[in-house]
């Protein structure tokens, strides 16, 4: 009698154990692989931001190196006093022309050939209410940013006539960039007759050779079991979402809508260079991204769709712009 009491506290004590384990393991951060698609090809257009690509991998807050997580701490606009600290790490690449490809020496009244390659660390620092995200970009523009042949490839690959007239490019100039962005729930998940939703305004800036601008705007989420995060990422300049993703329960599905507003006192793409004479055109202002799109996350994985409307970005531009932006995340 004595060794079945001992069994059974011995069995009790192991469930509770295993509980707690599954408890534990429930809540791991994972490690994130993101891979970041845009394209007016999905509009059938070939003009002014028609492509960028970017892989950015994103830390769980307990692999991130010490040093970083002291660096964030002694910024004091980071939340860092309570919630996550990530970091991440990003290669992209953008490429601009104007709406004329085909001319070997495009319309001076339309914005220049240039591309942007770019290495990107990044601190991010968030709670159930709020994201922070900070983020250095060091690279070029120029021809050392291999956009013509990466565009001269993708054409050769779909039959399509490579443009001509990249000699009028953006000339090499070394891009150092620095951006903030803070997002909040202002609505956390409120269920509708089973389904949720929130609210998630946001506001930023932008300094530096590539950009100067300040920005502000606001998503809004519906669906099913609403992911633990603040939405499919995007590359910058844009709204703001994040790279990893933590799901409630086996399975999540949204639809999502959002505007973000820019004011803009420097954009090198239509400026043009800083320190020599290039191509430019003289920008707007004010311009804006209206976007909708759909996400659903399963497992480890993540994948959106999001449909960007873009307002014109100089004077004399004839249309506005759209373009698809893909996002596929993997927790590992």
């Amino acid at each position: 009698m004595h060794i079945g009491r001992n069994a059974v506290a011995g069995l009790a004590l192991a469930l509770a154990f295993a509980a707690g384990s599954g408890a534990r393991a429930a809540e791991v951060q994972h490690d994130s692989l993101s891979f970041l698609f845009d394209n007016d090809v999905f509009y059938n257009t070939d003009r002014d931001y028609t492509s960028g690509e970017q892989i950015n991998y994103t830390l769980a807050p307990d692999d991130v190196p010490d040093g970083l997580v002291d660096l964030a701490h002694s910024m004091p606009f980071l939340l860092t006093d309570k919630g996550d600290v990530r970091a991440s790490f990003e290669l992209g690449q953008d490429i601009f022309t104007p709406a004329d490809t085909v001319d070997a020496n495009p319309p001076r009244n339309e914005r220049p050939y240039a591309g942007f390659l770019y290495a990107g660390l990044g601190l991010l620092a968030n709670d159930d209410r709020r994201l922070d995200q900070l983020e250095l970009q060091l690279g070029t523009t120029g021809p050392a940013s291999l956009a013509q042949d990466a565009q001269a490839f993708v054409h050769s690959i779909l039959g399509e006539r490579k443009p001509a007239g990249w000699r009028y490019q953006l000339r090499d100039e070394p891009i150092l960039q620095l951006t903030f962005d803070r997002t909040l729930k202002l609505v956390p998940p409120q269920s509708v007759l089973g389904l949720f939703f929130d609210i998630e305004p946001h506001f930023g800036a932008a300094v530096g050779n590539a950009y100067d601008y300040a920005n502000g705007g606001a998503m809004a989420r519906f669906g099913y079991n609403l992911p633990d995060d603040f939405g499919p990422p995007r590359m910058e300049p844009s709204l703001p979402g994040s790279s990893f993703f933590s799901l409630k329960g086996d399975f999540s599905a949204y639809i999502f809508a959002g505007v973000d507003g820019r004011a803009i006192a420097r954009n090198i793409f239509l400026d043009g260079n800083s320190f020599v004479a290039s191509r430019s055109v003289p920008k707007q202002p004010f311009t804006a991204d209206f976007q909708l799109g759909a996400a659903v996350a399963f497992n480890a994985f993540r994948l959106s769709f999001t449909h960007v409307f873009r307002t014109k970005e100089y004077r004399g531009q004839p249309h506005s712009d759209q373009f698809g932006s893909v996002d596929l995340t993997l927790q590992l």
